[in-house]
């Protein structure tokens, strides 16, 4: 009996870190942080719409701190930001242990996707305290590369074709299931909308909207490429963000249609500090 009253106030004692006010603050600091991100990523991609140079700026994630870290205090920014998304990455750990809000929150395959986020904000985290520390290799590498040298060495695999398409496949799927998603209004479940007011919510509607439906077609067209890439067995077909957001520029209009998914990235970001606001911890 008394291994397992340990075992149940063990339990208990983590669920009541997991739903405590540190672990909210550390979820909270983290959407504040992607919401940066993607709004540095948007004023990038302006840049690369309209003038044809960011600067040598990355419309990617490297792109962003590179230009956070030109900024004044942009180390000790650096710092923060890393450490918040190392937050978000335990919160969401959390979430994949113990279920997260709402009726649907213990489902297994909601566990799963908590789960696979922790990982991608752990690593996240870690890149950009790399490139706080000095190590500018880490966190500003370009996405174009990194996906091109990995969709390289998957092409080299037996089946690896076929492993190259089927991830293509995955991320246009999850693409549109984002967009389709933000058009629906389905973010509204995951807010505090009580806490909202009605002003509030409009606001954060529109955003989260735009910000959903333009991420998710950045991320569709991404999928596109890493599917034309497994078909004509090329590797530098497959593009990361930067090379995915110019690929609007070169389009009919292309200016103007960058300019609206940059518009949208930045309508995201906004609508993460929403998140950062009123989303149930």
């Amino acid at each position: 009996m008394g291994t397992q009253s340990s075992a149940l106030q063990g339990r208990f004692q983590a669920r009541r870190v997991a739903d405590s006010t540190a672990m909210a603050t550390a979820a909270r600091a983290g959407f504040a942080a992607r919401g940066l991100i993607y709004i540095l990523v948007s004023v990038i991609s302006l840049q690369i719409a309209f003038g044809g140079d960011s600067g040598g700026r990355q419309a990617d994630r490297g792109g962003a701190l590179s230009e956070l870290a030109d900024k004044p205090f942009g180390s000790v920014v650096l710092w923060i930001v890393g450490i918040a998304l190392a937050g978000m990455g335990v919160w969401r750990l959390s979430e994949a242990v113990f279920g997260a809000p709402g009726p649907d929150g213990s489902k297994p395959t909601k566990r799963a996707a908590d789960a696979g986020r922790s990982v991608f904000y752990a690593f996240l985290s870690y890149s950009v305290l790399s490139y706080a520390a000095g190590s500018r290799g880490s966190g500003s590498g370009a996405s174009d590369k990194q996906t091109d040298d990995v969709t390289g060495m998957i092409l080299k695999w037996p089946g690896g074709q076929w492993i190259v398409g089927i991830a293509g496949v995955a991320v246009i799927v999850a693409g549109l299931c984002i967009a389709v998603q933000a058009a629906r209004k389905k973010f509204r479940e995951e807010l505090r909308t009580a806490a909202m007011s009605r002003r509030a919510q409009q606001v954060t509607d529109v955003l989260g909207v735009t910000g959903g439906v333009a991420r998710g077609i950045v991320f569709a067209v991404a999928g596109v490429f890493a599917v034309v890439a497994a078909v004509q067995h090329e590797p530098g077909k497959a593009k990361g963000m930067d090379d995915t957001l110019r690929s609007f520029r070169d389009l009919p209009a292309g200016p103007w249609l960058l300019a609206l998914i940059a518009i949208g990235l930045a309508a995201f970001g906004l609508f993460s500090w929403c998140d950062a606001r009123w989303r149930k911890t």
